[in-house]
């Protein structure tokens, strides 16, 4: 929660110049070291991250007229890092104009943000994980939320199945809601009529298709704080999935019946369970999380498709890969606090026998197709508990193209010619499954 701005506060940040001036106190010598800064701008949200030595208390509150946050961290001095913030903000920052850092008293760092819009602020700590320190995370969210829906049609606006894309938006279920955390408003109806326009058709009845094209959720991993596995020449998993993501997603908006929807399109960071949650609110008809794995030896090396397991992972193996997986949540931090519980509830182990099988079936053509332009890890689908995978309405599938720590399949993932290929290998897979499978676990 926000800390009430009091009458002082107020005067405290008044006049902005005046800020920078205040006095720099000695370093304490038991003050925190800020041992780096990072900031992840996108449209969803911008977030900002202090990693430090030590956990560190922060305070804020928002102000209006112009809008600002003003976080103040106690038990910290200035810092050449700390001050390298004001250089990492930039201009095209979707919410954050500038940002002022000063001594606000002594042992109490105040930072100033100057917004663009309102924003509805998440501030919370993580503990040391992985290679990270303690860290403070500041996420600037739109006072309104951002629905998936919008995205998709903001997407599809010179798309000659623009008008089929609206209906959709137009009945939209209520069961999917919009992702948003503490503080957001949800946006008003996804998209409003005007008043002389008829109503849009009735929605399809169970067991038949609705006239529109299937969709397909794409899921890059990981992201933002989170890099995923990292190869022997400093490959990043999130920045190679992302590049597969982005090439599958124009082959797959070229299809007459086919489109493509991704769950980022940038370098930030998404929560498993928003993912899971986007892709129910768009009624994708297919999830693909892509992901490139890691094991402890290089040697390890090969492609592999999986799906969901309710009973249980097929292998010790599997089991550790599925964990590794789901602590991406601990790694890029999530405000634990932060998501509805109409979101959460997508964590549960809601998938039904219907959906596993139909995410087998089409898991299995595309582990035939990538078959085709690259060893296989195991010549099956592979079955975990993959938190990201437990949409209960849509056959998900969790595609590891290759082994980022084994030196030659690393070097593969860097080519933008072999990007293209795995990128091809699984819409092949996905056509041809949609060709023997026409009728969809998921029913509206």
């Amino acid at each position: 929660m926000s800390a009430p701005a009091t009458p002082l506060r107020r005067r405290m940040i008044a006049g902005g110049g005046a800020l920078l001036l205040l006095p720099v106190v000695p370093r304490l010598a038991q003050a925190a070291t800020i041992v780096a800064v990072r900031t992840w701008p996108a449209d969803e949200y911008t977030r900002v991250t202090l990693e430090m030595d030590t956990e560190l208390k922060a305070e804020h509150f928002t102000l209006d007229n112009p809008h600002r946050l003003v976080v103040d961290i106690e038990g910290v001095q200035l810092s050449p890092a700390i001050n390298d913030l004001v250089s990492k903000i930039r201009p095209n920052d979707p919410y954050i104009s500038t940002v002022r850092v000063g001594q606000n008293r002594p042992n109490v760092v105040r930072l100033v943000f100057d917004l663009k819009q309102d924003v509805a602020p998440q501030v919370f700590t993580l503990k040391p994980i992985g290679e990270y320190k303690y860290r403070l995370v500041l996420d600037l969210y739109p006072k309104v939320a951002q629905d998936p829906l919008m995205a998709l049609l903001k997407d599809a606006e010179n798309d000659p199945l623009a008008g089929i894309l609206e209906n959709l938006a137009q009945n939209s279920p209520t069961e999917a809601p919009i992702p948003s955390v503490e503080g957001q408003k949800l946006p008003p109806i996804a998209h409003k009529r005007p008043d002389d326009t008829p109503p849009p058709p009735p929605r399809a009845a169970p067991g038949t298709r609705p006239d529109r094209p299937i969709l397909i959720a794409l899921d890059p991993g990981h992201g933002g704080e989170d890099p995923g596995a990292i190869g022997r020449r400093g490959t990043r998993e999130k920045d190679i999935v992302l590049q597969i993501a982005l090439r599958l997603k124009k082959l797959i908006d070229a299809q007459p019946n086919m489109r493509a929807y991704l769950t980022r399109d940038r370098d930030y960071f998404v929560p498993l369970n928003v993912r899971v949650q986007k892709a129910r609110r768009v009624q994708a008809d297919l999830f693909i999380s892509i992901h490139a794995d890691a094991w402890i030896k290089p040697s390890a090396r090969g492609s592999s498709v999986w799906a969901l397991s309710q009973h249980g992972a097929t292998s010790a193996a599997a089991r550790w890969l599925a964990k590794k997986e789901n602590d991406a949540d601990l790694i890029g931090g999530v405000n634990l606090g932060a998501h509805n519980a109409q979101v959460a509830k997508v964590l549960l182990d809601l998938s039904t026998g219907a959906q596993i099988n139909d995410s087998i079936r089409v898991g299995t053509q595309v582990l035939q197709e990538i078959g085709k332009i690259n060893q296989l890890h195991k010549n099956r689908i592979e079955r975990a508990g993959f938190a990201v995978l437990k949409a209960p309405d849509i056959p998900s599938i969790l595609i590891e193209t290759a082994f980022i720590s084994n030196p030659q399949e690393e070097q593969l993932l860097r080519t933008a010619a072999h990007q293209q290929r795995i990128a091809a290998a699984v819409l092949n897979g996905i056509q041809d499954y949609f060709s023997a499978h026409p009728a969809l676990a998921r029913r509206d």
